[in-house]
């Protein structure tokens, strides 16, 4: 059923088709980009980067990095808490670590 008196102007059609176009478009370039991003989340990520000790650590010990705690194993040597190791490799909840040089 058809009211006759009742219209859309034109304009507000195009200004409504409009907006949605635009919507879409930011959400899809936004939804690429973070597609393509790489994951940064997960134990991999701690690989060849810097911690620093808390406990002494002859061979085990606690380490500090991105401000969690992990208990970690140092491969040779001591260190003393404030020293910086370097992470090499993850096992479990554990950290295999050596000294920066």
């Amino acid at each position: 059923m058809s009211i006759p008196y009742i219209q859309i102007d034109l304009w507000l059609i195009i200004l409504v088709i409009a907006a949605v176009v635009a919507f879409l478009v930011v959400v899809i370039i936004y939804g690429i980009r973070a597609h393509q991003q790489q994951v940064s989340a997960g134990r991999e990520e701690f690989i060849g980067k810097a911690a620093e000790v808390t406990t002494k650590m002859e061979p085990k010990g606690v380490v500090r990095i991105y401000g969690e705690q992990w208990t970690a194993i140092l491969d040779k040597g001591k260190a003393e808490p404030g020293e910086e190791v370097l992470i090499t490799k993850v096992e479990g909840l554990k950290l295999r670590v050596t000294k920066q040089e």
